[in-house]
């Protein structure tokens, strides 16, 4: 009796376990519970038979992992839904991006408007324009400018400058200053002159042309020369020779070339001698062309030394010696010659190719002993 007693307490204490244990543990657990449950009983099966409500065990576990496996395709939905709501946000993210890089771009294009607005402004400022005088009053100069609106040349720029008043209906040329006044355009009418000035200066200095300035001042060292603008005149660059006296020059107008030149810093340095050398070289080539031994040529002494003197023959210089001077001795050129006289002499050497040639002036006149040994 004790045995069966044992063997009920048994069964009934192994039936709540499978119903309390589902509803906290996965279906493997569960199932694993069951399998223990079972193996825990399988002695007491061998001595006494299981009851009834033994048996509703493993049908109630088994309904369970039927129940959540059900379950499981519901559970397996989300990714699909996360995944959709991803594709969702890649695409408000990408709109996103368009937008600012629609509003970079704009705020790009609007600086770079603003820049090419400024360009233009500034452009338009240093423009030169043409404008006839209309009108002369306190202010100063009163100009057309087309389209009903009239410009003003500020009378400072006549009374503090050597600049002279145009003349009433001419055509001008001026800069625009981006100024305005009493209901008038401001104009510069110097902007525009020392504008054009400097373009001719740099044509000049480009092409190595001469430019015909005016001797206003001598400074130490050389000479002040206004082409325009101010040009500095170096004293050895005057001549082909050295000057001593350079004072009286002072309002002489002259010749000259533009051999530097810095605009910025308004710096120019002209020569005279450069456009000499050149007219002599030319003369010289073209000489060299006609002289031959034996000719007779007319030339003026340049210099006189102790062998003898040096006559220019128009581009280039002969050389006269002592011993062909004179039939008779002679102690120093300068008892027979003078600097700067004009004289006629025989070509008695010609070297082309290296410029040289040997002159004689006593040559002209027969040889007075050869006479005084016939007689």
């Amino acid at each position: 009796m004790f045995s069966d007693h044992d063997n009920l307490t048994s069964a009934a204490a192994a039936v709540p376990a499978p119903e309390s244990e589902p509803a906290q543990t996965s279906p493997s657990t569960e199932t694993n519970s069951a399998d223990r449950s079972t193996g825990e009983n399988d002695s007491e099966a061998t001595t006494t038979e299981t009851s009834a409500p033994v048996n509703e065990v493993p049908e109630e576990a088994h309904e369970a992992p039927r129940a959540q496996a059900e379950s499981v395709p519901e559970k397996a939905a989300e990714p699909t839904t996360g995944a959709e709501g991803h594709r969702a946000g890649d695409s408000v993210d990408a709109e996103a991006a368009d937008a600012a890089e629609e509003a970079a771009g704009s705020e790009e294009m609007s600086k770079l408007m603003e820049q090419y607005d400024e360009q233009q402004e500034a452009a338009s400022q240093n423009e030169l324009i043409e404008v006839k005088v209309v009108a002369y009053t306190e202010q100063g100069v009163v100009v057309d400018l087309g389209q009903k609106s009239e410009g003003l040349i500020p009378a400072a720029e006549f009374t503090e400058t050597d600049i002279p008043r145009p003349e009433p209906n001419a055509t001008i040329e001026v800069q625009r200053t981006g100024e305005h006044k009493d209901g008038y355009v401001i104009l510069s009418y110097q902007k525009a002159l020392r504008r054009r000035t400097w373009e001719k200066i740099d044509a000049a200095y480009r092409g190595k042309e001469a430019i015909t300035g005016k001797v206003v001042d001598r400074i130490k060292g050389g000479l002040v020369v206004d082409i325009g603008v101010r040009a500095f005149l170096p004293g050895s660059q005057y001549d082909l020779r050295p000057t001593q006296n350079l004072d009286n020059l002072t309002g002489t107008e002259i010749q000259v070339r533009v051999t530097k030149l810095n605009r910025r810093r308004g710096n120019v340095v002209v020569s005279r001698r450069a456009l000499l050398e050149e007219e002599q070289h030319a003369k010289r080539a073209a000489l060299m062309e006609t002289l031959s031994e034996g000719q007779i040529v007319h030339g003026h002494v340049k210099n006189v030394t102790e062998y003898g003197a040096f006559v220019d023959l128009g581009g280039i210089d002969g050389l006269l010696h002592l011993t062909d001077l004179s039939w008779g001795r002679v102690k120093h050129p300068s008892d027979v010659v003078k600097p700067e006289q004009e004289l006629d002499v025989i070509i008695l050497k010609f070297d082309k190719e290296k410029q040289r040639v040997s002159l004689g002036l006593k040559q002209l006149i027969p040889d007075p002993w050869v006479n005084a040994r016939r007689s």
